[in-house]
């Protein structure tokens, strides 16, 4: 088994809380690149994370969790800047994000900052997320795809707080078409695609990425599960497990995570039937995350899946 590169954000959430009657915010590592290189680790892949972190406290405690979580971050560069936050409420079925730091600490990444042996000996290579609509990391990202040599996956994870209008949305469409056409995966959410592509239903929209030249495509649909269309197959619904959900924060990582963890352990699935398989392990990670508050801590092993899932 190899490892897997994961380029993106990590950042500190400041997630809606109550206490003793009162609104408060509890401070969590997180940002879904982040999650998802945590969320790989933990299911036993080896990862290492790839972006730029602030040069504060709250980076250092990044840096210590990252390690503490056997994540490696030999490809994360220091920048002068301070560690992003975001602001995390609920008032409906998704949560709400906003970002606050000047300049962004996550979307400072160039592509001079690419270790290229790192990036060009990873099994896996992960990007994704908001870093994409920094035009810094973006160039980083697009140079990162060129040099990968293994499998390729990419997670839009839209944040429509940070969608400046119509035509950052018709840019962020391009970016999405330009990355999936080249990926070996491509999973995104029910709210991601709701967004890119009005109207159209999920299938639809894992059908129209699979003619751009991706791979496999997963939308994830919170309890109701996720479809998949694999290389090869049809798209099917895979039902979610039945779980007593507390906290949706990281679920759809933990998904991500769980593909490229698998990826790494068994390589491309041999064909549809193996693509539900491991879609229906990954909502099972999801599951397990749901049931726990926070994202990144959150994360579980393979060990407490199967626990949890026994029956």
């Amino acid at each position: 088994m190899g490892y897997a590169v994961v380029l993106g954000e990590a950042l500190v959430d400041l997630l809606d809380a109550e206490c003793e009657g009162r609104p408060v915010f509890r401070q969590e590592i997180g940002g879904g690149p982040l999650n998802v290189a945590v969320g790989v680790s933990r299911l036993g892949g080896s990862v290492q994370f790839v972006g730029s972190l602030g040069d504060d406290v709250l980076a250092a405690r990044i840096r210590a969790f990252l390690g503490d979580a056997g994540v490696g971050t030999a490809g994360a560069v220091t920048v002068a800047a301070p560690t992003t936050l975001a602001v995390t409420t609920h008032a409906g079925a998704e949560p709400d994000f906003r970002f606050y730091g000047e300049p962004p600490s996550h979307g400072l990444l160039t592509p001079d900052d690419l270790d290229v042996a790192l990036v060009e000996g990873a099994d896996v290579l992960y990007c994704g997320s908001i870093v994409l609509l920094c035009p810094p990391v973006l160039a980083a990202a697009r140079r990162a795809w060129s040099l990968g040599t293994g499998l390729r996956v990419f997670d839009p994870n839209v944040r429509p707080r940070l969608l400046d209008g119509p035509a950052a949305l018709d840019g962020l469409r391009e970016v999405v078409a330009e990355f999936a056409a080249g990926a070996h995966l491509v999973k995104l959410s029910a709210a991601d695609a709701e967004l890119l592509y009005p109207r159209e239903p999920v299938e639809g929209v894992a059908a129209y990425l699979r003619e751009l030249g991706a791979g496999t495509v997963v939308v994830t649909l919170g309890a109701d599960g996720a479809v998949v269309a694999p290389a090869g197959g049809d798209p099917v619904r895979v039902p979610a497990p039945k779980v007593r959900a507390v906290d949706a924060t990281g679920a759809g990582d933990s998904v991500m995570a769980a593909l490229i963890a698998d990826l790494l352990v068994d390589g491309e699935p041999a064909g549809p039937a193996d693509w539900h398989q491991r879609v229906a392990f990954a909502l099972r990670v999801a599951g397990l995350v749901c049931e726990s508050p926070g994202g990144a801590v959150s994360m579980p092993t393979r060990a407490e899946v199967l626990r949890r899932f026994a029956d």
